[in-house]
């Protein structure tokens, strides 16, 4: 039956009366990691800890669509940083989040089983909706963000992420986007850019979203124009899309990259300050407990030196524990350091000196609320930000596309194709995406993948 939901989308077919009618399948194949199997990587080094051992292709059963809820013929995903954590059981199982949301409602009891299906991005058409559900239709193109709330209590109601309930789809909850189908609240939901491929839409969401709020939103840094922003990563999934919005605003992005194709790829976007981390040599610890403080001189020399003087006002922080001292160093006298994540580990160790001697800020923002993931999601459908995919995976191929995010052996985001048989499909605006070209997905040509 999966098959009729395929050959309905790539047919073209958009009425909704179509779409309701075609039968739901029982079950669809998925992306998993187990319960059974989440102390498999108990007392192993970090660095040995592989995802495509633990991570399964197999079917699943079709969960029942509630109230408020809908479910989505999965055309194409992508891998996130939080897969990579999912599938090597770090810093704790996902399964306690599935058992601590089972226990909220009947209705998220659904949630806590022994598998866990991954996945915080899609690109697709939904296929059923539930009672209450007036804003989308069977039929409707969409891409979904990660954001699942419940709102019963009042400290949601003036920014969503600050809900009690709060949970990132796929990773705190179960359903996600690596599969045939997914379940998402239908406040997830938004419309599909429509000059974009099924794996291009599908994955900006949840580092598109997360970039705006942390550079752009009152919620992040607020960035204004003629700020310089120190952005770490700068060519990975995040780092891509907070170039974009530092070029965008009228601020100046200082790029921090791992080797010189990375490097290339940033000027590519538009950066002009670029930073190889790598071929500088810069070592921000002695050991595991020292870190190095006269490395962290020589970081913001280098950074002034490419500025002409100046010190970040805004430093884009995602890696944790390996950059965060040198960031919280280098950041101007009151500016801000801004952080949604810890991918090199979650304690940070800084000289509190620096900070509050010199009057800066830490913000820690995570993800964005809908409102956010809505104005972010715009942005990509008028063309002013760009997808940076770099290559797709079939959903075959996953346990391999999220070893290599694990290794950091990719440039921007890695896509996986779920119900599309190849790349390229999807397109419905060709006449926007002429005029946006070569500017759509610039990480793709040079990098010898198919378009």
């Amino acid at each position: 039956m999966i098959t009729s939901v395929r050959d309905a989308v790539l047919g073209g077919e958009s009425d909704p009366a179509a779409f309701a009618a075609l039968a739901v399948p029982e079950s669809y194949a998925a992306v998993t990691v187990h319960a059974d199997e989440s102390d498999m990587f108990d007392g192993l080094p970090g660095e040995d800890k592989d995802p495509r051992k633990s991570l399964h292709l197999e079917q699943v059963a079709t969960p029942e669509v509630g109230p408020g809820e809908a479910l989505v013929a999965v055309m194409a995903s992508s891998v996130n940083y939080n897969t990579v954590w999912s599938a090597i059981f770090e810093p704790v199982p996902t399964f306690s989040f599935l058992r601590r949301y089972g226990r909220r409602s009947e209705l998220a009891r659904r949630h806590d089983l022994p598998y866990h299906v991954l996945g915080s991005d899609l690109s697709g058409v939904v296929l059923r909706v539930g009672a209450g559900v007036s804003a989308w239709r069977p039929g409707d193109r969409v891409v979904a963000h990660c954001l699942s709330v419940e709102l019963e209590r009042p400290e949601g109601h003036d920014d969503t992420m600050l809900d009690p309930d709060q949970r990132i789809w796929g990773y705190e909850t179960n359903f996600g986007g690596l599969a045939e189908l997914a379940l998402v609240k239908a406040n997830q939901l938004m419309p599909m850019p429509a000059h974009l491929t099924w794996e291009e839409a599908a994955c900006s969401g949840l580092v598109n979203s997360t970039a705006y709020r942390q550079l752009v939103s009152r919620n992040g840094a607020n960035m204004k124009q003629g700020d310089t922003v120190l952005i770490w990563g700068a060519s990975g999934g995040l780092g891509s899309y907070a170039t974009q919005y530092a070029l965008r605003g009228g601020a100046t992005p200082v790029c921090v990259v791992s080797s010189p194709e990375k490097a290339e790829l940033a000027r590519r976007a538009g950066a002009e300050l670029v930073i190889d981390r790598t071929a500088e040599g810069f070592s921000f610890w002695h050991d595991e407990h020292t870190p190095n403080v006269g490395e962290w001189r020589r970081f913001g020399q280098c950074i002034r030196d490419l500025t002409g003087g100046d010190d970040p006002d805004i430093v884009f922080e995602h890696p944790g524990r390996e950059t965060f001292g040198a960031s919280v160093y280098v950041a101007r006298r009151g500016g801000t350091i801004v952080t949604c994540a810890s991918t090199t580990g979650f304690l940070h160790s800084f000289d509190n000196r620096y900070l509050w001697m010199h009057l800066k800020r830490i913000i820690g923002t995570h993800f964005a609320n809908y409102h956010e993931a809505w104005q972010a999601n715009r942005l990509v459908a008028k063309g002013r930000i760009q997808p940076t995919l770099s290559r797709s995976y079939h959903l075959d191929q996953t346990a391999d596309a999220v070893h290599d995010v694990r290794r950091n052996a990719h440039q921007g985001k890695v896509g996986v194709l779920c119900l599309a048989p190849e790349e390229g499909l999807g397109v419905r605006d060709a006449e926007l995406r002429q005029r946006l070209m070569p500017a759509v997905n610039p990480y793709r040509p040079r990098l010898g993948d198919p378009t």
